[in-house]
């Protein structure tokens, strides 16, 4: 049917017979905007022709269009309540040098959708890229009667005085509907966006969406988006609504029937105009503003596959396999416990026979010429001068003079008594001699050639007790200061998430990712609970060693008092401490894993590390340790170069110049305190004492350095670190966090081996239990590395980019590669502490002044 008509005046009606095809209502509403448009078109003084025409699916349309005739299009189908078919709208123009585009508007019953032809679509810094093919799928609004016909109309009509060709297709959608894990195949450009519907089967209640490429470019879009009109399928406005995702080659979104009413949704999948969200090269800015660029061939094949996801019964079975794991290092812990305690029992029985009289007891136990049991083995001097170590509690030689004297002031044995019974509390470091006032003897002492721990456990027990505990109470400040604001930011991020739907904000391994109430990862956190048990167990232990050790200092046990390593527990405490913080901090970044907040999971492992070479060097250097303050603000330095490297670090030529030249001067200062024992100065006199050294030891005559081992050490430090720096200046990572920890683990296992090989060395020999945790340590160690090195996704690339990585879970159908890492390594640092509290145990009954300082 051709409709003609010419307007006088814009208030005037055009009147004819109603097409017989439609009904009253639509036809009003039809007419009405034909009669909108001529009457527009009349006022500029333009005659206009409207055309309309029956139209019939998958027929191709080749038709002209000018300003002064409009084509209508006029189609019906039926859809049914129980079925849904996609419609879909496919433009081409003909001609690429237009003085104004077409415009196409199809109406439906519910809904509108326009567009122009040419499609023009901005990319960054307003570059604009046509597109003459254009393909647009209809929104299909749902219908309550079992069939109804429906109609819609595509107008077509243009500003243009010169006749324009186009093609115009529409045709149904066969696979609309996408069937649970049957794998569907399209294809998709940036000017034909494709959606697709998924309905939820009964008892199916979250499901995983699946979109694979060849490909890695284009880069594309994947949404999820509710089941309602208008669908937002255009790269401008793909992100209006629902939750999407960039992806290269692959994409996984989880999707929960909760959060869809309808129980289905549609996955939209849209090309981008540029590849420059994806990581992909950025083109070229146009020469003129208004230039149009030509964006080539973006079409991209797609692969899409909605599967079910897990049940409530794997993650019941996921939480059980989690706690059942570290609640069985709780039993082993607990038979060992009784294991030593059956042990402690038969040696005391075994020394102290029920048969023995009184008297030979007290002949055992050493008896003085009153008759009296000694209250302490320093009671007579006879006993200092026959090999004993010198006593941390007190040395009482008989000498007049206290100028040339090592130790404490002499004080009766009344008021050694006394001020052991005195609280920790009422201690300070003032009170009693900590060797400030006899420099002159420490330089002679802690430079010998052979230095044995007697000589570095000379200060009195409870104030180096006080001071490491102080390790304990910093680092539980800092863990509160630290943790609450983590924890707000993280709920924050998961929010913006939820609220925003933008999958693009954290970096999780989406094919593994297994959603719990707001959370979108819980087995990435739930697997971070080892560090929390473990360190809880770790403090259980070495609060079950100090109770022990308490006992036998209480009852003037000669070996928990002169004998062995000096027991100080507070770096121990600190060192669990800081393991349930890498837990919980842990579980706090992967809540939301990301590149502003990775920060949180490495804060920690600095800590732990620092802290381990700390307790290593306290051993047998109780005396000359680093305080606590000093210690966390060096790790406070490491912490804040993280942050700066992170930042500013990649690619910068000269944040990495400056970094390896602090590296290397921190190397140089600790090799020299450690090698001179604290015994030398930092002044303006420094440079001058080192040209003397320098001439007195190599040019005047050669001698080889006088503390051999210590120099092997310190060599095979520097050699490692230089390396690293330079590695570091030339290779520029840009993993910046994870490099400076490399550094820091570098340091500590080069300590532990030279600690391994010079206890050995030196003729001590390593108990079965602590040889037992060093093998089972290194194994786990060996497989927690392996599983961290798969790397599922990393935020040094984009999220598209990172989405490469993901891979499925391989245990329980629950875990993934990165939450075996969490449990292995979480076993591996309880390993290593019981190491670092075992390692001397051959020592407890063998006199300090036998027992040599490396």
């Amino acid at each position: 049917m051709v409709l003609r008509s010419c307007w006088k005046s814009r208030h005037k009606n055009w009147c004819g017979p109603a097409p017989r095809w439609t009904r009253p209502g639509l036809a009003a509403l039809v007419f009405l905007c034909v009669t909108q448009l001529a009457c527009g078109i009349e006022a500029a003084g333009e005659t206009n022709t409207v055309v309309q025409k029956y139209a019939d699916f998958d027929v191709l349309y080749n038709d002209t269009v000018t300003s002064g005739n409009q084509t209508i299009y006029a189609f019906n189908h039926t859809i049914s309540r129980n079925k849904t078919e996609g419609v879909r709208v496919s433009v081409d123009v003909l001609s690429q040098s237009l003085e104004s585009p077409i415009l196409f508007v199809v109406r439906q019953k519910q809904a509108v959708v326009s567009f122009q032809v040419p499609l023009i679509l901005r990319g960054l810094y307003q570059r604009k890229y046509p597109y003459y093919h254009v393909g647009r799928t209809l929104c299909q609004p749902p219908t309550r009667a079992a069939s109804e016909t429906q109609y819609f109309f595509v107008d077509v009509s243009t500003l243009s005085s010169q006749g324009t060709n186009y093609q115009l297709k529409v045709s149904r959608v066969e696979s609309f509907t996408l069937q649970t894990d049957k794998k569907f195949t399209f294809t998709a450009s940036p000017s034909q966006p494709q959606y697709f519907k998924y309905i939820f089967p009964e008892g199916m209640d979250t499901v995983v969406v699946k979109v694979d490429s060849d490909m890695n470019f284009p880069c594309s879009v994947m949404s999820i988006q509710d089941i309602q009109c208008p669908v937002y399928d255009l790269d401008n406005n793909v992100a209006f609504i629902g939750m999407y995702q960039t992806m290269t080659k692959k994409g996984a979104i989880t999707v929960q029937r909760k959060d869809f009413p309808s129980n289905s949704f549609y996955v939209v999948v849209v090309v981008k105009t540029e590849d420059e969200a994806c990581g992909g090269p950025l083109r070229f800015y146009p020469l003129t503003p208004d230039e149009l660029i030509d964006a080539g061939n973006r079409s991209k094949v797609i692969d899409v596959m909605v599967s079910p996801a897990i049940n409530s019964e794997v993650y019941v079975m996921g939480m059980l396999f989690c706690l059942g794991i570290f609640l069985s290092f709780y039993l082993l812990t607990l038979l060992v416990a009784c294991v030593e305690n059956k042990q402690i029992k038969r040696r005391e029985v075994f020394e102290n026979p029920a048969d023995m009289s009184p008297a030979e007891t007290a002949s055992l136990l050493g008896k003085n010429g009153d008759g009296k049991i000694p209250a302490s083995p320093y009671e007579y001097g006879s006993f200092a001068d026959n090999s004993s170590p010198l006593s941390s509690e007190a040395i009482t030689d008989s000498a007049t003079s206290t100028d040339n004297n090592y130790g404490y002031l002499e004080r009766s044995l009344e008021s050694v008594g006394r001020s052991r019974q005195e609280s920790l509390s009422s201690v300070e470091e003032d009170d009693y001699d900590t060797l400030d006032d006899i420099n002159s003897d420490k330089n002679i002492v802690r430079t010998k050639k052979y230095l044995c721990v007697s000589d570095l456990s000379r200060k009195d027990k409870r104030i180096l007790s006080k001071k490491y505990q102080i390790y304990f109470w910093n680092i539980a400040t800092i863990a509160v200061f630290y943790a609450l604001p983590v924890i707000q930011l993280v709920i924050t991020y998961q929010t913006v998430v939820n609220v925003t739907g933008n999958q693009d904000i954290c970096y999780y391994n989406f094919l593994c990712a297994h959603p719990l109430g707001a959370l979108s990862a819980f087995n990435n956190i739930l697997s971070n609970l080892g560090y929390v048990m473990l360190g809880l167990l770790f403090l259980l232990i070495v609060l079950k060693r100090e109770i022990v050790h308490k006992r036998a200092m209480e009852r003037n046990d000669i070996n928990a008092l002169e004998c062995g390593i000096p027991k100080h527990f507070g770096l121990f405490y600190a060192m669990g401490t800081a393991l349930m913080m890498e837990g919980l901090l842990s579980a706090c970044y992967h809540v939301c894993p990301n590149y502003t907040n990775f920060q949180f999971d490495t804060s920690f492992m600095y800590m732990i590390a620092g802290l381990c070479m700390l307790k290593l060097y306290q051993k047998r250097h109780p005396d000359i340790n680093a305080s606590a303050y000093t210690a966390y603000a060096c790790l406070a330095a490491v912490i804040f170069f993280s942050v700066l490297g992170v930042v500013f670090g990649k690619g910068n030529m000269v944040f990495w110049i400056v970094f390896s030249v602090i590296h290397i001067l921190a190397t140089l200062l600790l090799s020299t305190q450690l090698y001179y024992m604290g015994r030398w100065r930092f002044d303006t006199g420094i440079l001058r004492r080192m040209v003397y050294i320098v001439y007195t030891d190599s040019i005047r005559q050669c001698s080889g350095p006088m503390y051999i081992d210590r120099m092997v050490l310190l060599v095979m430090g520097n050699i490692v670190n230089w390396s690293l720096a330079a590695y570091g200046l030339i290779e520029r990572p840009n993993d910046f966090a994870s490099y400076l920890l490399a550094i820091a683990i570098c340091n500590l296992l080069l300590y532990f081996a030279f600690y391994i090989i010079m206890k050995l060395r030196s003729g001590e020999r390593i108990k079965c239990l602590p040889l037992v945790c060093i093998l089972f340590t290194a194994v786990v160690w060996g497989f927690a590395l392996y599983f961290f090195f798969q790397g599922l996704s990393t935020w040094q690339k984009t999220p598209a980019e990172s989405r490469e990585h993901n891979r499925d879970c391989i245990l329980l159908s629950f875990f993934d590669d990165h939450d075996i890492w969490h449990f292995l390594s979480s076993i591996a640092m309880f390993g290593s502490f019981l190491v670092l509290l075992t390692m001397d145990d051959d020592l407890d009954t063998t006199q300090r002044d036998k027992i040599y300082v490396f």
